[in-house]
């Protein structure tokens, strides 16, 4: 059965690289000036070469964006079950070789942190947990969704990979959406930081958005950990994977997020640095290629970044989170993941949104203007 593998096999790492950086003003304005962007348009909109067309690719990206979803921005929740996890994983607050206490939420629990939740007004939410099969596996995934699906309009999941049979069953009691992020797309890259447990299997990684095609899962999330490898090549590849899933399952919705490496325990420190204004271009050069893909963006971000990207492509965004196991009411001081960077409240952030009217902010590009300076510059 063919794969997003047989596809991925075609291209070489640093070919792709070298085609990156090799592109040009000519090709950039090419580019821009496209009805329709393809994969070598990508590779020139986040090449070096773009770098002064910044502001341009974020005027334009405001009004697709506006054109396409309106005023809307979605907000969801992250609520993490467990820590617990098999997995070595280098950059990994939960990995296997943290020695941390693990712990895993009962259904009660559940229930108080699903009542928190509530209480801020969310209405999506995406359960968390390590890769743990023998205490997380399919069956505990199951019964946490049964338990909450009445409450929620969609249930998203970010857990291990599964077989399509698994899947099968967690759609029949509402699962909704399934992000599942390769990491980095560097084969040689991703056996260093994955060199123990069922994650280390980089092809069965790669293969599991197919499975979620076939289970007929209604949107897929994809993503690359920036940070591990060189950000260029790991987002084209995402590209890559993004247009092949859409032509292969094109009845499945999708969705790309950003995260970058945030401090935690037993941390790890970028190979490749990723700079705000490198994340922005990125952002932009992915509303130019895709004008329906979601784009999500967590509190991994800083609060300044955060609010002036939110006009400029991003379609969903999430507050408040906590990235430890029952750790909004049940055990607020257990581990995290990984620190988070916009502390603000659920609150805060739905009055930010609010709060920007956006016909006066996209006027002229004005706050593009003020997005160069206070983030780019």
């Amino acid at each position: 059965m063919s794969t997003f593998k047989n596809i991925f096999e075609q291209y070489d790492w640093n070919e792709t690289l070298s085609g990156i950086l090799s592109k040009t003003e000519t090709d950039v304005i090419h580019a821009m000036s496209a009805s329709k962007r393809d994969l070598e348009d990508f590779k020139a909109l986040i090449s070096p070469a773009a770098r002064p067309f910044l502001e341009q690719m974020a005027q334009m990206s405001s009004r697709i964006t506006k054109k396409r979803f309106g005023n809307t921005i979605q907000m969801y929740a992250p609520m993490y079950l467990s820590n617990e996890c098999q997995n070595i994983c280098t950059y990994c607050g939960f990995s296997m070789t943290n020695k941390i206490p693990r712990r895993t939420l009962t259904d009660r629990e559940i229930l108080k942190e699903v009542d928190f939740l509530k209480s801020k007004g969310y209405d999506h939410i995406l359960l968390v947990t390590g890769e743990a099969n023998r205490t997380v596996g399919v069956d505990y995934i199951n019964n946490a969704i049964q338990l909450i699906q009445s409450k929620f309009a969609n249930i998203t999941i970010e857990v291990q990979p599964l077989d399509q049979s698994d899947y099968n069953v967690l759609k029949e009691s509402g699962l909704y959406a399934v992000l599942v992020y390769q990491e980095t797309y560097h084969r040689e890259e991703y056996k260093k930081h994955h060199p123990k447990g069922k994650k280390s299997n980089f092809n069965y990684r790669l293969e599991t958005p197919d499975r979620l095609g076939r289970a007929g899962i209604h949107k897929i999330g994809l993503g690359a950990l920036f940070g591990l490898e060189d950000w260029r090549a790991d987002s084209f590849f995402t590209a890559l994977h993004l247009q092949y899933l859409q032509k292969t399952y094109w009845k499945t919705k999708y969705s790309i997020s950003f995260p970058r490496l945030r401090p935690h325990s037993g941390g790890l420190e970028p190979k490749v640095a990723m700079t705000d204004s490198d994340l922005a271009q990125l952002i932009c050069a992915y509303r130019l290629l895709d004008e329906d893909v979601e784009l999500s963006m967590s509190t991994r971000e800083s609060e300044i970044f955060r609010e002036n990207i939110v006009n400029l492509g991003i379609t969903s965004i999430s507050a408040e989170s906590k990235t430890n196991p029952g750790g909004y009411v049940v055990d607020p001081q257990s581990l995290e993941q990984f620190e988070i960077s916009d502390e603000r409240s659920t609150e805060e952030i739905v009055k930010m949104l609010k709060n920007k009217d956006l016909d006066v902010i996209w006027k002229d590009g004005a706050y593009n203007w003020q997005f160069t300076n206070q983030i780019v510059g």
